[in-house]
């Protein structure tokens, strides 16, 4: 969802898969050449969608009916503008959040994976200042903010965005502040992506030793189902610091996208980690991008990601205990108290 997060893609790809790309330039390294009109540059996206994309078949699209009904709808375009909104309306097509057309003067992007579901989530209840749980003097580490509820036996820490650093020294000075808590909620509702870097280190401190998390695939041919076998993908245990004072539950909602949707699949193979809210927002798919004739960028998913089970991330991951949120409400969070239920059963063996 956000550019940060296609650059350190690369750079994760490159130190944990380094054939990767590689493999990738080897499959599609004779690229067809298309001229700079209006009907160049249609058919050069709709070719890199059909042979690069990695979700046409497993989405049940007819990408060859779409291309027949956009061309006739060229006809019509008189300018850029409206060459770019026809382009972003086919993107459309595909419902993929990390699918985007890029010019300099707009970026395509699509909404409907997120709009038509429940907010669940109000940060005015969580740190307005009538809050009961932080209230506006919480308190900050890196890009955590953190802090204790129901006096002190709970600890709270809300990461709102995977592109901002946190430390170490961050998480050592959170966990100290949490050494008396005996559950923990992580909570990553509108977190919108980001770096999968920074997912793969905040889950480090909950593992006990490095471990499977998922699998991923990636494009070895211009056929819609060409990819290649399972590539296994494992997260490690950090190797000083680690979460042991009890359960921890994470809170999800539909806005949870990304970068946060892997990061919610790595700690979802823990036992003593529950998720709950809504539906995650996937987005599971890996982000490359390609050139059109006329300069403009298309950023498209072109690697699939699974859980353990080799399920496909890209339309979310459901969470252990479903829970909306009241929208009238405006000093309850019902997402928070149903997580404390649930984390005092599971801290006692319900």
């Amino acid at each position: 969802m956000k550019t940060l997060y296609s650059k350190n893609l690369r750079i994760y790809l490159l130190g944990v898969f380094s054939l990767l790309p590689l493999l990738l330039t080897s499959c599609f390294e004779q690229e067809p050449q298309y001229v700079n009109t209006y009907q160049g540059n249609l058919d050069a996206l709709w070719r890199i969608i059909d042979e690069r994309y990695c979700y046409l078949d497993y989405k049940n699209i007819d990408w060859k009916a779409i291309k027949v009904d956009y061309d006739a709808r060229l006809s019509k375009v008189k300018n850029e503008l409206e060459l770019f909104d026809l382009m972003a309306s086919m993107l459309a097509e595909l419902k993929d959040g990390h699918v985007n057309l890029i010019s300099d003067f707009d970026v395509s992007r699509y909404h409907d994976w997120y709009s038509k579901y429940p907010a669940n989530f109000n940060a005015g209840i969580i740190f307005g200042p009538d809050s009961k749980y932080l209230g506006p003097t919480y308190r900050r580490a890196g890009a955590l903010r953190y802090g204790t509820l129901y006096d002190g036996t709970v600890g709270y820490i809300y990461y709102g965005d995977f592109t901002d650093a946190f430390t170490d020294a961050n998480m050592r000075r959170i966990f100290d502040t949490f050494r008396n808590c005996t559950s923990l909620i992580i909570d990553v509702r509108n977190n919108g992506g980001g770096s999968i870097l920074y997912s793969e280190q905040l889950a480090s401190y909950f593992f006990p030793e490095e471990r499977l998390t998922g699998y991923l695939r990636h494009k070895t041919g211009r056929g819609h189902s060409d990819f290649s076998d399972y590539i296994r993908v494992k997260t490690k245990a950090h190797s000083f610091l680690r979460w042991n004072n009890g359960p921890v539950a994470l809170l999800c909602n539909r806005m949870s996208y990304s970068a946060t949707n892997d990061f919610i699949n790595r700690m979802s193979t823990l036992d003593n980690v529950i998720t709950v809210g809504d539906t995650s927002g996937g987005g599971g798919g890996i982000p490359l991008s390609s050139e059109l004739p006329n300069g403009w960028s298309l950023r498209f998913s072109a690697s699939p990601m699974y859980d353990i089970d080799k399920r496909d991330t890209e339309f979310g991951i459901e969470p252990d205990f479903k829970q909306d949120m009241n929208s009238a409400d405006e000093k309850n969070d019902a997402i928070i108290e149903r997580a404390i239920i649930e984390l005092e059963k599971k801290r006692r063996g319900f």
